[in-house]
């Protein structure tokens, strides 16, 4: 095991003015410390997370799901990157899917080990003939090496202070994954999944649904003691035929398992690509995560659920940091609690996300994981639990920018500001702008406060200044950026 550290990036004279602001925002009781241990819903504000006693919010820029199924993955090195950055979560599916070299045109795709390079709850059986490569599956045994590696990896995630999303099953896109899927009849000894490839998540096939029942149970029963874990029932379940009925059998399952555990793990389901609204929620689910959230209105949209709203991928959009870094924080200050970006500059071969000549569908980068250090830390210097997404304090930006805001009225509130950018830019440099200085009207109580302007980028402080203000609209001036520029506003005791 490597040593570990959970001390990230610090914005000094960011983070000092709030302490001298903690004794009137910060309110925040402390849980009992065995519970804590369990990632959780906040009981004061259910938005977000309530973790090792303290609130959390979910921020991450990682890899694309295989740092356990794939065997080439050195996740070590791939989770030492995680800590050295300040992030705290990381996404991995659970190997009864896998992808092949030409999904999606990712490069190095983690999601698609190499031949005999796969490693799946299933054990591998005697018989030759598995399409990828290797034996073919047993789906009644298990295989003991997989769940070994499973646990090493939530140890070592846990001990670097990383909650991981274990995504259990996931739907097949295209007719060559399922030809490569564990559960296809060609794959397995148990002639278990004679079927189309979308409708392996219904309930249709009843020894293929027993299979998926299995399974689950097995991996929740296994990491029972894992606290830095939740479990996602499927990825992207709006493709490939997947039924909400089979996905609340397999919710079901989790919760029947565990119903006699001391500590119950969160329940996650994966809602939509955008947008959508959450009708008729099934009660032990905790989470809802979206995909690439551009505008995040979603979250608005469901904010009355109480419950933590993710966006847990992101891409299609270019390369370019400055997209996935804006995203990233209107999406956090419109209210969402969890915020992974799909970072493809993370393989087998650069595991601790140096690989820069990548041609995937997204971005990544060393410097985008050190900006998104500086949004998590930034936030965590908030009463966020206290906080919320504010659409009234803001009365206009000159020159026009894109701006969202969290707020705690009459005492505290974070806003971003940038340039507007497109879901999708043709071209990026058309909108990007340097040398930018804006006009910030607020209409905020009468108070003392301090102004302090950060660079996202850089985690500097670029302007502190102390405004005594009679109450009504107040106009603060920004310094000189580019693109983007972050501000608190904090009421003095």
């Amino acid at each position: 095991m490597q040593p570990c550290s959970t001390t990230g990036p610090v914005l000094t004279a960011w983070l000092s003015t709030l302490a001298l602001l903690s004794t009137v925002l910060v309110t925040a009781s402390v849980a009992d410390e065995s519970a804590s241990q369990f990632i959780a819903l906040h009981s004061e504000n259910p938005h977000y997370f309530l973790w090792r006693s303290e609130p959390t919010i979910l921020v991450t820029s990682g890899e694309h799901y295989g740092a356990v199924l794939n065997l080439d993955f050195d996740y070590v090195a791939y989770l030492d990157e995680l800590q050295r950055r300040g992030l705290n979560h990381t996404r991995v599916f659970s190997g009864v899917y896998r992808e092949n070299s030409g999904a999606f045109k990712i490069t190095e795709n983690t999601l698609a080990p190499l031949p005999n390079r796969h490693i799946s709850p299933w054990a591998r059986s005697t018989q030759p003939g598995n399409h990828a490569g290797g034996n073919r599956f047993d789906l009644t045994k298990w295989d003991a090496a997989y769940f070994e590696r499973m646990k090493d990896f939530l140890t070592q995630a846990a001990c670097r202070g990383i909650v991981v999303e274990l995504t259990l099953f996931c739907p097949m896109y295209r007719d060559d994954m399922w030809d490569d899927c564990p559960m296809n009849a060609g794959n397995n000894v148990n002639n278990i999944g004679r079927c189309p490839r979308d409708e392996v998540y219904t309930l249709e096939h009843r020894d293929l649904l027993d299979a998926q029942l299995a399974v689950t149970r097995k991996i929740v029963s296994e990491l029972r003691d894992f606290g830095n874990l939740y479990y996602e029932v499927c990825n992207e379940p709006y493709f490939g035929g997947v039924t909400m009925e089979w996905q609340h059998a397999i919710v079901d399952a989790i919760v029947e398992t565990e119903k006699d555990f001391s500590q119950r793990h969160l329940i996650s389901l994966n809602i939509a690509n955008g947008r959508a609204k959450v009708e008729s929620p099934h009660p032990a689910v905790s989470i809802f995560n979206f995909h690439y959230c551009v505008p995040p209105n979603t979250v608005a949209m469901n904010y009355g659920l109480n419950k933590v709203i993710g966006e847990n991928e992101t891409g299609f959009r270019g390369r370019d940091d400055v997209l996935y870094r804006t995203e990233a924080w209107d999406f956090l200050l419109a209210g969402g609690g969890l915020y992974n970006n799909l970072d493809y500059s993370f393989t087998a071969s650069h595991p601790a996300g140096t690989l820069r000549d990548y041609e995937s569908p997204g971005g990544g980068s060393v410097e985008l994981r050190k900006q998104l250090g500086i949004l998590k830390q930034s936030l965590d210097g908030f009463d966020f639990i206290h906080m919320q997404p504010d659409t009234m304090t803001v009365r206009r930006v000159s020159p026009e920018l894109t701006t969202s805001v969290l707020s705690r009225q009459g005492q505290a509130y974070v806003i971003y500001m940038h340039v507007p950018l497109p879901n999708k830019p043709k071209r990026l440099k058309d909108h990007l702008r340097e040398d930018v200085e804006a006009t910030l009207t607020m209409d905020l109580p009468s108070g003392n406060y301090t102004v302090q302007w950060l660079n996202p980028v850089s985690g500097v402080v670029e302007r502190t200044g102390h405004v005594q203000h009679n109450g009504g609209q107040l106009d603060l001036h920004s310094p000189r950026f580019s693109n983007d520029i972050a501000i608190q506003v904090g009421r003095q005791p």
